[in-house]
């Protein structure tokens, strides 16, 4: 009984953040002047409204396949680096694209973390160097652009914030991550808002960067901001309680990849 009780307990435990290999995420540079239009192109074919992938069909697709790979080439080159917004850009872009990369290689899968290393291996080309998922976010893109990281990364699971249908670009860049919050703030399924409890329930990634979140004052600070207009009266009250969503890391596909995939899975995922 006792076993099966600490079993229980760990599992109820898996889920609470990219608890992978311990690594010392390193900076990254990025390459200046990247073209992102085939990129925006094929998020375009292969994304709908709720940020879900076709995987099935753009694996199938091999030109589309090997447009994804030509784009990301870029990504590798030396020569100029790109600073602040372009930088910014750059990396939110990187990360996304690598995700779906790696995804589509090894398509079928249920989730990110039935595959191996997927945040922490360094394999992807960044400005001469090979580079992890994690050294793009935790040692780059987080001190750059702190807590906004949070609401545009999508690492290919479910309760992920939705991954935008369209590239980022630095003169918008500041437009598209508040547009992007908003989307995320918006799904029911994400986050809710519960007047007549007195309650919200919003995604685990609050609880998982909280120290990033409150030096902006947490999210009682920019829920008020980004949340629903129909809660905004709310929302702007800030006397609620905070509670968060279960975190589902089952794929963001399309098809039936990933609807079944619970926290018992992820915990023998993440053990072996």
């Amino acid at each position: 009984m006792g076993k099966w009780f600490a079993l229980v307990a760990i599992v109820s435990l898996a889920g609470a953040g990219c608890a992978g290999k311990k690594q010392n995420p390193e900076a990254v540079r990025v390459p200046a002047q990247i073209d992102n239009a085939p990129y925006d192109r094929l998020l375009k074919k292969y994304v709908d409204d709720r940020g879900l992938v076709a995987y099935r069909e753009w694996k199938n697709d091999q030109s589309d396949l090997a447009a994804l790979n030509d784009y990301l080439k870029q990504f590798g080159a030396t020569g100029s680096e790109a600073s602040g917004p372009e930088k910014a850009a750059g990396l939110i872009n990187a990360y996304n694209a690598f995700t779906l990369q790696w995804i589509l290689q090894n398509y079928p899968t249920e989730s990110i973390w039935s595959l191996d290393d997927s945040f922490t291996g360094r394999r992807h080309q960044m400005h001469g160097e090979k580079v992890s998922l994690d050294d793009i976010e935790k040692g780059t893109l987080i001190p750059e652009i702190g807590w906004k990281d949070h609401g545009v990364l999508v690492c290919a699971a479910h309760s992920c914030p939705p991954l935008r249908r369209g590239a980022y670009d630095a003169a918008s860049l500041d437009e598209q991550i508040s547009d992007a919050y908003r989307r995320w703030l918006a799904r029911s399924d994400l986050n809710e808002y519960l007047p007549d409890k007195n309650r919200v329930e919003i995604s685990s990634i609050f609880k998982w960067y909280k120290s990033d979140f409150e030096k902006v004052g947490g999210p009682k600070h920019i829920l008020p901001e980004f949340g629903p207009e129909k809660f905004h009266s709310f929302l702007a009250n800030g006397s609620y309680e905070i509670d968060y969503e279960s975190y589902n890391w089952g794929l963001n596909d399309q098809g039936e990849h990933g609807r079944h995939y619970g926290k018992l899975q992820l915990f023998f995922d993440q053990l072996f």
